[in-house]
C-alpha cells in the first residue's frame, strides 16, 4: 500500500479508471517580478473563489484537494529555519509526507538522509511544519489519512554544486525516496515550494499558518481546487504538482504512460545527473493520476536541459499537421518533436511554472478554454 493507493477496485460494470474530472485552476503573477505577500493573498483569494470547482463527499469538511505553488520564500525561511541557511539557490527545501508513527517517521527521515548522501547531498536540518487541522476545520476522513509534515533542507555534500546541479540532485533524491521508501514530497526544489493537501479551498491557509505570515512573499502564485474522479482523494494527489496544475483530463494517458515506460531503456541524462537513471524508474508512478504522470514526464524533460515552455509544447503540441498557414519554423518544431514524444491529449488547460516564469497552454483542440487579464498595476 502506497500513498497513491486510494482508488477502489473495479466492481461489476464500474471501473474507476474510466472516471473524468474538471477542476479549478488559476494563477497570479507580478510581471516585473516584485515579490510581495499581496501576491500570495491574491492567489489564496482566487483559490477560495474556486470553491465551486472543487468537490467533497457527504462529509463537506473533507475536501478533494487544494494547494498553492509559490517561489521560494527565502527571507521567511531564514527566519524560521532552525539553522543558518546558505544563499538562495544553494539549498533545496521540500515538505515530506511522513508516517504518523514517531518511530516510523524517524526511520523515514534517516533513510531520506541516507539517499541524499548517496546523491552527493547533505541534510542541513529538518523543520516541523506548523499545521492547524482544528483551526482549519479539517474533517475526520481527511484527518484519518493525514500524514506527518516535516520540511527538509538539503545542501551540497563535500563537493560544491551549482544551483542547477543541486536542483537535479534534489530531484533524484526525491524520486528515490518515493520509489524506495514510499515517502512523498509535494516539492523538493531550490526555486519553488508547494503547500497542498486533502483540503477544501477555504481550509488551505488556516491549515498551513506559514501562508498567513506577512514575511512569506512571492512574485507568483499558482493555485488549484480539485474535483477528483479519475482517482479518489488523497493528500499527495492534490494539485499543484512540482511544475503544473491543470483543469481537465488527459484522455490519452494510458498510451502516454506505456510509451514512457518503453522509452526508459533509452534514456540518458545530462552530465549533472549520474549516468544510471534506472533508479528513477518508473518515471510515471503507478496508481497516480493523469495530472501526476504529466508532471513527472514534464519534470524529466525539463531536468534534461530543456526550457519549461519547450518541454510543455513537446507534450501538448498544437494541431500542426493540417495547418498550412502555420509559421514554417513553428511547424518544423512540432514535426521534429513528434518523433520524440506523442501528444498528451484531452480537454485540459495546463498551467505551469518553474519559479522563474509562469504560463498556461490549452489542449490541442481548445476544449477547455481559459481567460486572462493584465491589470494596470502590472499583474496577470
Amino acid at each position: 500500500m502506497t500513498l497513491f493507493d486510494a482508488r477502489p477496485p473495479a466492481q461489476g460494470l464500474y471501473d474507476p479508471a474510466n472516471e473524468h474530472d474538471a477542476c479549478g485552476v488559476a494563477f497570479v503573477v507580478d510581471i516585473a517580478g516584485r515579490a510581495s505577500h499581496d501576491i500570495l493573498d491574491s492567489g489564496l483569494t482566487a483559490l477560495r473563489n474556486m470553491e465551486h470547482r472543487g468537490a467533497s463527499g457527504a462529509e463537506p469538511d473533507s475536501g478533494d484537494g487544494a494547494g498553492i505553488l509559490v517561489q521560494m520564500p527565502d527571507a521567511f525561511l531564514r527566519e524560521v529555519a532552525p539553522v543558518a541557511l546558505p544563499p538562495l539557490g544553494h539549498y533545496a527545501v521540500g515538505t515530506a509526507f511522513l508516517p504518523t508513527s514517531p518511530r516510523a517517521a524517524v526511520d523515514a527521515q534517516l533513510e531520506i538522509e541516507r539517499l541524499a548522501g548517496e546523491e552527493g547531498l547533505r541534510v542541513l536540518c529538518w523543520r516541523d511544519l506548523p499545521t492547524d487541522p482544528d483551526g482549519a476545520g479539517v474533517g475526520p476522513t481527511a484527518r484519518s489519512v493525514m500524514p506527518l509534515f516535516r520540511q527538509v533542507f538539503l545542501v551540497a555534500g563535500e563537493a560544491p554544486l551549482s544551483p542547477s546541479a543541486l536542483e537535479r540532485r534534489a530531484f533524484v533524491t526525491r524520486k528515490r525516496a518515493e520509489l524506495e521508501l514510499g515517502a512523498y514530497f509535494p516539492s523538493l526544489s531550490t526555486r519553488t515550494i508547494v503547500y497542498k493537501g486533502m483540503l477544501t479551498t477555504g481550509q488551505l491557509e488556516p491549515f498551513f499558518p506559514d501562508l498567513s505570515d506577512p514575511r512569506f512573499v512571492s512574485a507568483l502564485a499558482l493555485v488549484h481546487s480539485r474535483f477528483s474522479t479519475n482517482t479518489f482523494p488523497s493528500w499527495p494527489l492534490a494539485h499543484p504538482y512540482r511544475y503544473i496544475a491543470h483543469n481537465g483530463e488527459i484522455n490519452t494517458v494510458k498510451g502516454n504512460r506505456n510509451w514512457m515506460r518503453a522509452r526508459e531503456a533509452l534514456l540518458r541524462g545530462p552530465a549533472e545527473l549520474p549516468d544510471d537513471l534506472s533508479r528513477l524508474f518508473p518515471i510515471c508512478t503507478p496508481g497516480a493520476s493523469d495530472s501526476a504522470s504529466f508532471d513527472e514526464v514534464l519534470e524529466l524533460l525539463h531536468m534534461a536541459g530543456r526550457t519549461l515552455p519547450h518541454a510543455v509544447l513537446m507534450m501538448v503540441p498544437e494541431a500542426w499537421e493540417n495547418a498550412p498557414e502555420m509559421d514554417p519554423a513553428k511547424r518544423a518544431f512540432y514535426e521534429f518533436h513528434s518523433s520524440l514524444m506523442e501528444p498528451w491529449d484531452g480537454p485540459a488547460c495546463v498551467t505551469f511554472t518553474d519559479g522563474t516564469l509562469i504560463g498556461a497552454v490549452l489542449d490541442r483542440n481548445g476544449l477547455r478554454p481559459s481567460r486572462w487579464w493584465e491589470t494596470a498595476d502590472g499583474r496577470v
